[in-house]
């Protein structure tokens, strides 16, 4: 009888280990519908309970994985480019996974602060959304739980932060529907970048409204470059936004400082971005930089924007990983917090000609002409981060992708002349003599020149500049540009030191 009472106990107990009771699961990034990169080694990785060896089929491959500590990874050879919808299966003994219509191009990364995460739902253009029926265009949209409004976070939202559930979503094939809420830059620039390449392309989203570099940033390089960043009183940093991220911060958190915030360093990195870091990845796109550019300590924010870039480039194991980013546009608020605009676009031009293979997408022209942070243009925006990323990653050739570039200026009898790059069809927008441009003795004070157009460069005047060494331009908030080339693009804007000038 003893014995007959133990038998149920112990089928029981032997149960319990059984691979029939084992969960086999996938890391959530890998979903149905998503895009592979392609030409690269790709790691399918996930968790389970049993110690039985667990095989990756897919496009012919079949990789076999170790389960250790309750991990296991498998990684497929390099595969070229494919529209065709196949399945990838994951199976240890009688489990398996099944994720269907899985394609291979190009993936990238879409992230930044609210200029990024502004929807495709939010813009004027309907059109785009009637015709966004593109089987060979999918994204992830990773949607914030956890917004900064005007409010004290509520215990929801607290346990969210906690836990590190800051962004929820799923991959998608883009139609009408799916697309509403991605980001309107990234979806334009996905799809004007599959056009152009004919090849599959996903884009990952991951961003948040008013987010500074530092939440962007890796703690492991936090830990070295900005140690002070990662202590409990981190907001009140000098080197914090003063008019948004402080103040903004203390509002949600109210009288409990328990919970993390979005904006505390290296927060947003570590739940939006980390989770992709074995995801192969083709590069980056970025629009971000209202939040720091409230600060005027230009030298900080081009470190700041150094680190982030190749702290990304490091964790995700590609030092050469192509970054392009949206140069800060124009808008027509003359307040404290826009002043320092002029300084963070040379911040952000600088570090496109410091680091390889970063460029700088530039959008002057399409800011707004009021106080909105949020210009409404971002078809042209994510047409230019496409037609950059197609011609300088992709070699891809005859493509408009940059305006008129300072070259060099020259002082010559009373006037100066300035050369560009990429200047071909030299023109203005009006018709009008170039507009923008200013001539200073000491590097300090600037007057307004009076500039024409002749032979292909510029020729610079100021009768309150007898002797000019500096030239800059469109050194402002708010400007009117009206200088293009033959393909309609603007000016970059800039400040340069004039070759031959007399010294004072």
């Amino acid at each position: 009888m003893r014995q007959n009472r133990l038998i149920p106990s112990l089928l029981a107990a032997a149960l319990l280990v059984s691979p029939l009771f084992a969960e086999l699961a996938v890391d959530p990034i890998y979903q149905s519908q998503m895009v592979l990169q392609r030409g690269v080694r790709v790691p399918i990785s996930g968790t389970s309970t049993s110690a039985e060896a667990v095989t990756v089929s897919f496009a012919g491959q079949k990789v076999t994985a170790k389960v250790k500590g309750k991990k296991w990874e498998a990684v497929l050879a390099p595969m070229e480019a494919s529209a065709e919808n196949r399945t990838l299966t994951i199976t240890q003994g009688k489990q398996q996974v099944t994720l269907e219509n899985v394609v291979v191009g190009e993936v990238w990364i879409a992230s930044g602060q609210s200029n990024m995460l502004w929807r495709l739902d939010q813009t004027r253009d309907r059109q785009s959304l009637e015709h966004a029926e593109i089987p060979s265009f999918r994204f992830y949209h990773a949607e914030p739980q956890v917004h900064t409004g005007p409010s004290v976070y509520n215990d929801e939202q607290r346990r969210r932060l906690k836990a590190g559930e800051m962004f929820q979503g799923g991959w998608s094939v883009s139609n009408p529907k799916s697309c509403r809420r991605m980001s309107a830059v990234g979806w334009y620039f996905g799809k004007a970048l599959q056009e152009k390449l004919n090849v599959p392309v996903g884009v990952v989203h991951v961003s948040l409204g008013g987010s500074e570099m530092l939440a962007w940033i890796p703690k492991s390089v936090l830990e070295k470059k900005y140690p002070k960043s990662l202590g409990k009183d981190w907001m009140h940093d000098k080197n914090i936004d003063p008019y948004w991220v402080r103040p903004r911060t203390l509002k949600n958190l109210g009288d409990d400082f328990s919970a993390p915030h979005p904006y505390q360093p290296g927060y947003l990195f570590e739940n939006g971005i980390a989770p992709w870091l074995k995801f192969p990845v083709a590069g980056v796109i970025w629009y971000q930089g209202e939040s720091d550019a409230a600060l005027s300590i230009s030298e900080h924010n081009r470190q700041l924007l150094t680190d982030l870039i190749t702290g990304w480039r490091k964790a995700f194991k590609n030092p050469q990983m192509p970054f392009c980013m949206v140069q800060l546009p124009r808008i027509k608020d003359l307040t404290h917090e826009r002043v320092y605009w002029p300084e963070f676009r040379e911040v952000q031009s600088r570090v496109s000609r410091e680091l390889p293979r970063v460029y700088c997408a530039v959008t002057l022209d399409l800011g707004t002409t009021n106080r909105d942070v949020h210009p409404p243009r971002k078809l042209e925006v994510g047409e230019r981060l496409a037609a950059l990323a197609a011609s300088q990653v992709y070699g891809v050739q005859g493509l408009a992708y940059s305006g008129p570039v300072f070259a060099r200026a020259e002082a010559a009898s009373g006037s100066v002349a300035l050369h560009f790059d990429f200047a071909e069809g030299l023109r203005t927008t009006n018709g009008a003599a170039p507009a923008g441009f200013e001539l200073s003795a000491d590097g300090k004070t600037y007057y307004p020149a009076e500039a024409e157009l002749a032979d292909g460069a510029v020729q610079l005047r100021c009768d309150k500049v007898a002797k000019p060494r500096f030239v800059r331009y469109a050194w402002s908030t708010f400007v009117e540009p009206n200088l293009v080339n033959a393909d309609g693009l603007p000016t970059a804007p800039f400040a340069a030191e004039i070759s031959g000038a007399a010294k004072r």
